[in-house]
């Protein structure tokens, strides 16, 4: 089973842009570390070109066979992957899937945009290099992950208050969090790099949930 991408145009220039931004890579960089926890930068871009090429019941498969753990059947996937294509190879299926509208039908119409965004970061971050999130496509993503119960942001930042400051964007009460649409967008994901940017009588509230 496949659906349709939402934003797809946008998810066509992530990955296309994504791709020139990474051809100049050294070896080196490619096994640095991202912000996923024991995922390369190698991991990170196989598992991006995972997005069309995933049907229901091999996903479904692979989360059984890591015993019901979805985050560890992806990680699996990702590594498998990059074990099986260099990082010129993945970059080319990266762009030859650039306009293609199909998504995993288990997944949310935003996912593979809100994944791009993200992941871009994941791997921009640690090898020190700039990739804007254009607040145009990171706001819907950051408003579907707030409603998303299986991403969690909103049960995350209980009791705080976010509110963007580039953008007519706010959600939650309580001491205010505050910061750029891209940087909440990757706060709202699990990623504390993103309170690097934000500030607000609830930061280190906020900071505190990711520690524990």
């Amino acid at each position: 089973m496949s659906a349709r991408v939402g934003m797809l145009d946008d998810v066509a220039a992530e990955r296309l842009g994504l791709a020139d931004d990474l051809a100049d890579l050294t070896p080196d960089a490619w096994s640095t570390p991202s912000l996923c926890p024991g995922w390369t930068v190698h991991d990170v871009v196989a598992h991006l070109t995972l997005s069309t090429r995933q049907s229901v019941p091999w996903t479904l498969w692979r989360v059984a066979r890591a015993g019901g753990d979805l985050e560890r059947a992806f990680a699996d996937m990702a590594r498998e992957r990059a074990a099986a294509f260099r990082p010129a190879e993945l970059l080319v299926q990266l762009r030859e899937m650039a306009g293609v509208d199909r998504r995993l039908a288990m997944s949310g119409e935003l996912d593979p945009l809100n994944d791009l965004l993200v992941h871009s970061q994941d791997i921009a971050i640690p090898l020190g290099r700039r990739r804007d999130l254009p607040v145009e496509r990171a706001l819907p993503c950051l408003r579907h992950v707030w409603a998303a119960p299986c991403v969690g942001a909103a049960k995350r930042f209980a009791g705080l208050r976010l509110r963007a400051s580039d953008a007519d964007w706010s959600a939650g009460e309580g001491p205010e969090v505050c910061g750029p649409v891209g940087a909440l967008l990757l706060a709202a994901n699990g990623r504390v790099a993103g309170l690097g940017a934000c500030d607000g009588d609830g930061l280190a509230t906020a900071r505190g949930r990711f520690a524990s």
